[in-house]
């Protein structure tokens, strides 16, 4: 018992420890630190408001929020299967599916665009049928998602594999079907890796840029989202892509603090 107490209260790390910690946490903080210097306060309101920042701004949050879906609608059955289901080829799968998260976006970008551009594998029909995919708003959502799926299924599968099927298998043999598991069982379980997921696909779709540009282009109000935004503005108007980029810091700051806000409340 008191051994338990000992070890629950135990927080103490090795000195030596907080050298490289505080080496990292400077890396990440000096270049956000040297962009607020950099920042005009006195055009800040004007510049982040201009028409062609908030339609950048607006086109951001509409796509990654839409990407964020469909990374659900797909990730979670691919989390389940690749947690619950081993299969003959499944490590060759994974790798396949998790591949985005090493490709450069750009890659990404072309692949997509071979696959759903006028003369890709599947755009050809789709042209056929009148629906033109790239070089579009849908070209957006689909570039994003391409790039935040993995996220999310490495969150969830993690989550699932941590979780174990125990209890599960206990609501299995009182009856309940693999649908109501899932439902009543699986998912509340693994509720915060779900979370957790979600808030780094919608990240990392606000963040997009590579793959957003090679498929969907440039066009405001269509596909130009805040990244391009700030691309654009670093040629003609530092001081616009400055505000800019820490505008879309704050958002992403909002984003993660809220994630981890509502972890903390479910544990």
């Amino acid at each position: 018992m008191g051994s338990a107490r000992n070890g629950h209260a135990y927080s103490g790390i090795p000195r030596w420890l907080y050298v490289p910690a505080a080496v990292g946490a400077l890396f990440v903080l000096l270049p956000l630190a040297a962009m607020l210097a950099k920042v005009n306060w006195a055009q800040f309101i004007p510049l982040v408001t201009s028409a062609a920042s908030l339609d950048a701004l607006g086109l951001s949050l509409r796509t990654s929020a839409a990407s964020t879906a469909l990374c659900l609608v797909f990730g979670v059955p691919l989390a389940m299967v690749l947690a619950r289901r081993p299969f003959r080829g499944q490590r060759l799968f994974r790798a396949f599916v998790l591949l985005p998260l090493v490709l450069p976006p750009v890659v990404g970008g072309i692949a997509l665009l071979y696959t759903f551009g006028r003369q890709g594998l599947l755009g050809k029909g789709l042209e056929v049928a009148g629906l033109q995919i790239a070089f579009s708003t849908t070209a957006v959502v689909l570039a994003q998602t391409f790039v935040a799926l993995p996220f999310l299924v490495v969150s969830l599968e993690g989550a699932l594999r941590t979780a174990g099927k125990r209890y599960e298998a206990v609501a299995a043999t009182l009856g309940a079907s693999p649908a109501t598991v899932l439902r009543r069982v699986t998912l509340p379980l693994v509720l915060p890796g779900l979370a957790s997921g979600a808030v780094l696909s919608f990240a990392r779709s606000l963040g997009e840029f590579g793959a957003t540009l090679t498929f969907a282009g440039s066009l405001q109000g269509v596909t130009r989202t805040l990244p391009l935004e700030i691309y654009l503005q670093r040629e003609s108007d530092a001081d616009a892509a400055v505000a800019l980029s820490l505008l879309l810091v704050a958002v992403a700051v909002a984003v993660v603090g809220l994630s981890y806000r509502k972890q903390q409340v479910s544990a």
